[in-house]
């Protein structure tokens, strides 16, 4: 089947999409967008975290047939248009949060959408909204300074622009 739908706002068509095909899969293999990270196929691990119609989803659960007609942001949709890192993937490289990196596309996402929320949250706040995301290589601290980094720097960006 053909599914046509938006990734990180363009008009995209994945052809030849068969019925029990990820949503991850259909990304990664046949859109070109391999940020999503597939490390257990089971919704446990959040390293293929995206936003499905603004709301983050883990796509190695949602069939490809699905996004027919809606709206898919990637980690790569975390950049500007120019290719600039979006401000929570630099906070993340600011801050030494970034590992193996295979955790991270949805740790970046999730950070995204927690900060879209709530734009200082607290400590307990971003362990609640990380707790779907893990990560082997680190003890957490440098993620955690990661989106205080994020959160301070959005902060100061709308005290700026005020």
């Amino acid at each position: 089947m053909r599914v046509t739908f938006t990734a990180n706002g363009k008009p995209v068509e994945a052809d030849d999409v068969w019925e029990g095909e990820s949503l991850l899969y259909m990304l990664r293999e046949r859109v070109g967008l391999p940020g999503s990270k597939n490390a257990c196929e089971q919704g446990e691990c959040g390293s293929c975290t995206v936003y499905l119609d603004g709301v983050p989803v883990c796509s190695c659960l949602v069939a490809a047939g699905q996004v027919q007609d809606r709206e898919v942001r990637t980690v790569e949709g975390l950049a500007d248009e120019n290719g600039e890192l979006g401000l929570v993937q630099q906070a993340f490289i600011d801050a030494g949060a970034v590992q193996c990196g295979f955790c991270t596309p949805g740790l970046l996402v999730q950070t995204d959408a927690l900060l879209e929320h709530d734009a200082q949250p607290g400590d307990d706040d971003i362990r609640e909204a990380l707790s779907g995301n893990l990560c082997r290589c680190t003890g957490y601290e440098k993620i955690m300074d990661a989106v205080r980094l994020a959160s301070a720097r959005k902060c100061a960006g709308k005290a700026a622009s005020a």
